[in-house]
């Protein structure tokens, strides 16, 4: 790693402005939350502010403000209990209204957040392709069983690629304790089922997947339930936080759209891109004025030709802005109907 002497009385805002998406990144990896992670940058930049004066220059000025940052997800990790997708935290439920009775606890669910806040905009195709999957949900949930220091030993070395040396000096540890970390925390991954060998472009959307995710949009809008329900796997998920209710297979997930789902006939999808893949703000009718409000937005998880995984976040208040949507759209343009 190259060594950079930043001269503490020429530290500048522009200095650490231009760290603020790559430590969202990992702070993003950290803690689970997007929320969270803008709020841990922040602090990073305001302890590295204060503390310039500290700064020597023995290691780079990148790797002083990992480490920061790296003080200030563990310190907000203290006492916390981990993030985990719905599907984690107890069984699927009926597509039924009082499925809906129980809400998850506030800081429970692994939380969403835009691609623009955490990808490098110019980067290698195979960096890239790595730091989409790395910010996908269900890696983003696996990362959270492990406990903090192998959080960031793994997030270090297997994700941004630094040496154990430089892991080691960042965390104040030995190369050895760095290794062992990193292999106890490699197991615990193995077992949750993710596999590091396999995050090679699996959340790229291919022309393919590009042309299922225009018949879903076309579907979704018409609600036309006949064309969604053939465009979703066998064993299609969706999740809905803050509910603690989701729902497995695709015909749970028609009868809940034909049910208690049904105030989301006439919503309008706009495309963003959120956790390495597709997404979308997903603006639903209000009942009472029939104009399109922000409902939820929508990750998209794509298995084969088919969709695999439905999460609805609905925090929109809060969502919507971090992701540049209006707070308004026009209706679709062609009329709804139901399948």
């Amino acid at each position: 790693m190259r060594v950079v002497t930043v001269p503490t009385d020429l530290l500048s805002a522009e200095d650490l402005e231009g760290h603020r998406r790559e430590l969202t990144g990992y702070c993003y990896r950290m803690l689970g939350s997007g929320f969270e992670a803008e709020d841990a940058v922040q602090e990073t930049m305001v302890r590295a502010w204060r503390a310039g004066d500290s700064f020597e220059g023995r290691s780079s000025f990148r790797s002083w403000l990992y480490r920061i940052a790296t003080n200030v997800c563990i310190d907000m990790l203290r006492g916390r209990q981990r993030r985990a997708r719905p599907m984690e935290l107890g069984p699927s439920r009926p597509p039924v209204e009082s499925s809906l009775h129980e809400v998850l606890p506030e800081g429970s669910w692994v939380s969403p957040i835009a691609d623009d806040r955490v990808l490098p905009p110019e980067a290698d195709p195979a960096e890239v392709a790595l730091a989409r999957d790395s910010i996908r949900l269900a890696f983003v949930a696996a990362l959270q069983h492990l406990p903090p220091r192998q959080r960031a030993v793994l997030i270090l070395c297997e994700v941004l690629r630094w040496q154990a040396s430089e892991a080691a000096q960042l965390l104040e540890t030995s190369v050895a304790a760095v290794n062992s970390a990193l292999q106890r925390a490699r197991a615990t991954l193995t077992s949750a089922g993710i596999s590091l060998a396999d995050m090679a472009g699996q959340a790229a959307v291919d022309a393919g997947q590009g042309d299922l995710l225009a018949r879903y949009v076309d579907a979704f809008e018409r609600y036309d339930v006949d064309s969604l329900v053939n465009l979703l796997h066998e064993d299609a998920v969706q999740s809905m936080p803050p509910y603690a209710m989701w729902l497995s297979g695709g015909r749970d997930i028609v009868a809940w759209m034909l049910g208690p789902g049904s105030g989301c006939r006439g919503s309008r999808l706009i495309p963003v891109a959120a956790n390495g893949g597709p997404a979308f703000g997903h603006y639903k009718p209000d009942p009472q004025t029939g104009e399109l409000k922000p409902w939820a937005i929508q990750v998209i998880e794509i298995s084969g030709d088919h969709v695999a995984a439905i999460h609805s976040f609905l925090e929109a208040d809060l969502l919507f802005p971090t992701f540049g949507l209006p707070a308004h759209v026009p209706p679709p343009s062609r009329s709804g109907r139901s399948g």
